[in-house]
């Protein structure tokens, strides 16, 4: 068991880096809950202060992300072609670089198709690039200022990155809007967008395309885009969408059909594996990949 972090604790089951692995979620009671469904989207609405769960901190490769078809939704590392994923670092970038995750109670629909992409959503939370100085822990909730928001276009899908940054940063206050951060961290903002173009390269996959011509939306668009998805998640946790494979069990939404007793909770969380020792980390994952950019 870790710290508590804003009143929400994290458990491990089984040992990271290892498919078992899950990271399950506890609230300021000790209660278990799902990180997707129960954890507020808003942490202050008034001054657009979202909460972000952390799944990748800053620096690492082990692509862990909510489990969304999984009930109670904990964190996992995703899995392709049934081996762990791991991100490759594209020259010069080392794994992730910003700490990564998502915003609670939003839902990329993919029956949805974006009035602004054309493309539809990809079936998941809304993605978070944290910018500020500390790097966080995976499970790691914390209180993030909305800056703007990039269009990634991945296979075909819809996928938005939200820019924000840890209101505790000490440089939280000087940053209200995207230039902001065009001013103050010089070079970040193209190498997000390099970031995503890349990634997936290494894998064999073409670069991955942008909405807007790769320019990043500002803080009112971005915010609009979370607040979509905020009323896709509502239909979907009131069953007016369905969410196919989805995993809606919840313990807090109140008119949802999906919620569920702490019992059942407990009874997920204890029929998983205890926890073990990490497993150690491939050597392959720490390779650097070079290659002519267009």
């Amino acid at each position: 068991e870790r710290g508590r972090m804003a009143g929400y604790s994290v458990e491990e089951r089984a040992a990271p880096h290892s498919l078992e692995y899950r990271l399950f979620f506890k609230d300021a009671t000790g209660r278990y809950i799902s990180p997707f469904h129960d954890i507020p989207i808003y942490a202050d609405a008034s001054k657009d202060v979202f909460n972000m769960v952390v799944e990748v901190p800053r620096w690492t490769n082990a692509k862990m992300e909510i489990a969304t078809k999984d009930p109670l939704n904990p964190i996992k590392q995703d899995v392709k072609k049934g081996k762990l994923r791991y991100v490759a670092n594209v020259f010069p970038h080392k794994g992730y670089i910003w700490n990564y995750g998502a915003i609670p109670q939003t839902w990329e629909d993919p029956g949805h198709k974006d009035e602004n992409t054309g493309c539809c959503g990809d079936n998941d939370p809304i993605d978070v690039c944290e910018i500020g100085s500390k790097v966080c822990s995976r499970g790691e909730v914390i209180k993030v200022k909305v800056l703007g928001t990039l269009a990634l276009i991945d296979e075909g899908e819809t996928d938005w990155k939200i820019i924000a940054i840890n209101v505790e940063d000490p440089e939280a206050g000087n940053y209200n809007d995207i230039n902001d951060v065009r001013r103050m961290k010089p070079g970040y903002l193209e190498a997000t967008v390099d970031w995503f173009r890349r990634y997936k390269v290494p894998d064999g996959k073409p670069e991955n395309q942008f909405a807007f011509n790769g320019e990043f939306k500002d803080k009112d668009f971005a915010v609009g885009v979370i607040k979509s998805t905020h009323e896709h998640w509502k239909a979907l946790i009131a069953k007016k969408t369905d969410g196919g494979e989805i995993n809606c069990t919840n313990l807090t939404v109140s008119d949802s059909p999906f919620c569920c007793s702490q019992e059942c909770a407990k009874a997920t969380v204890d029929a998983a594996p205890p926890c073990k020792a990490a497993n150690p980390i491939p050597p392959e994952v720490d390779k650097w990949f070079y290659y002519q950019k267009n």
